[in-house]
């Protein structure tokens, strides 16, 4: 034990075979070890062990030893008869807690579960709140009239406890099997109901690719109806180009030929306006020579 209520620094208690007696005054710490061996072995219940909070169990300081944030147990028992289901003959089961509510369990120094601890211990009498530590109320429990604790007692020494848990576990299987059942069935009429809509979906879609298609042909059909009707139009439209190029060309021809008559005159014009400009330039110069002639 290490900073687990008085024992605030690490102290080591050996148990041997038989009885075991802690003696002392009162206020000592006798009952620490008690609530110390059941601490380890799982114990929930802070009242259990006479405190408010499971934190309660950390040393809390002391005249000239301050508060330790951690407290650490740890229980070795021996299982040379085999007694524990488990293949070591030593067995070290260990719990840790903090000031800030963690806790660890660890088996052999593995971490483990508290379900794994309980489960190693049921119907052995060393669980926590089995008959192998008895203090002095629950010697009242046994002793008084309430049956209960009495038959609760008796079947931990029996060894009935495992199979109750185990039943309590089917139980609770089968009711979460139920649950599931019944999940899924609500998932299934769910289900159901996506399906029926995706099916009146689906008729919809082939519904509309059907007339999707159909409006394609009639496209299609409209289409071809317009190719026709616009190449008859177009027809006597072509027959009425080729009637306007064909006397285009002959104009064209005929334009061509004026055009060369009128620049074989404008040849002649041009060589006749020379010919005038040349005897009227004769004329006034033999006209000027006349003059000067008879001046003198």
């Amino acid at each position: 034990m290490h900073g687990f209520k008085s024992f605030a620094k690490k102290e080591i208690l050996k148990l041997s075979e038989g009885v075991t007696t802690v003696v002392g005054p009162n206020g000592c710490g006798k009952t620490n070890i008690v609530d110390a061996i059941r601490w380890v072995l799982g114990e929930q219940k802070s009242r259990v062990l006479r405190g408010g909070k499971m934190e309660d169990v950390i040393f809390n300081g002391a005249e000239n030893m301050k508060p330790l944030s951690v407290c650490d147990v740890t229980l070795t028992v021996h299982n040379n008869k085999g007694r524990l289901p488990i293949e070591y003959n030593d067995i070290e089961i260990g719990r840790r807690v903090y000031r800030n509510g963690e806790s660890e369990y660890t088996l052999n120094k593995t971490p483990c579960r508290l379900k794994d601890i309980n489960d190693l211990f049921i119907d052995t009498g060393m669980g926590s709140d089995a008959y192998s530590v008895i203090e002095l109320k629950m010697i009242e429990q046994i002793l008084s009239e309430n049956g209960d604790d009495r038959r609760r007692m008796f079947e931990e020494a029996s060894g009935i406890n495992k199979y109750r848990k185990q039943r309590k576990s089917t139980l609770r299987k089968f009711d979460a099997t139920r649950f599931d059942l019944e999940r899924i069935s609500d998932v299934i009429s769910e289900v159901e109901q996506k399906v029926h809509g995706l099916e009146l979906q689906l008729k919809r879609f082939k519904r509309h690719e059907k007339l999707t298609e159909q409006l394609n042909q009639k496209d299609i059909q409209l289409a071809y109806l317009k190719i026709d009707r616009y190449r008859g139009d177009i027809l006597p439209l072509k027959q009425e180009i080729e009637e306007f190029k064909h006397l285009k060309s002959s104009k064209s021809d005929e334009s061509s030929a004026h055009e060369k008559k009128l620049e074989k005159h404008r040849i002649i014009y041009k060589e006749q306006e020379q010919e005038l400009n040349d005897l009227n330039s004769l004329y006034f110069f033999n006209l000027f020579k006349i003059i000067e002639v008879s001046r003198y």
